[in-house]
């Protein structure tokens, strides 16, 4: 069976071959499933493998050298301005759409003049 022809019986994860019965919550794809304990697992060697927390509580780095941990800093970094672009594009559609600063600030836990100053663009 190709990944693209769909699987025939019941839904069962690709990865491990439990049935969605015997999982928690079973998600599809092109032709393929994965169950929560797959996406756990992939989660935690991805997290082990860049050095990052994960849901199971790896530590930052924890097997990583000095140079290792410096050759990610980049990338860490790159996140954050990305993560914070994103940010900015979200409380434009929320003002867009007439959500008060005064929301948009109790949302992310700051005053409402916080939220001005940060997201308005206005000095």
């Amino acid at each position: 069976m190709s990944a693209l022809t769909p699987p025939t019986g019941p839904p069962h994860c690709s990865f491990c071959g439990k049935p969605s019965s015997d999982v928690k919550k079973l998600v599809a794809g092109p032709g393929v499933y994965i169950c929560d304990d797959c996406v756990a697992l992939a989660e935690q060697i991805v997290a082990d493998t860049l050095g990052q927390h994960s849901s199971q509580g790896t530590t930052v780095g924890d097997s990583m050298t000095d140079e290792e941990l410096l050759k990610h800093l980049p990338q860490v970094a790159a996140r954050i301005e990305q993560a914070e672009a994103d940010l900015h594009l979200w409380v434009q559609e929320l003002r867009r759409r007439k959500v008060t600063w005064t929301r948009i600030g109790e949302t992310l836990g700051i005053t409402r003049q916080s939220a001005w100053q940060r997201f308005s663009g206005e000095e």
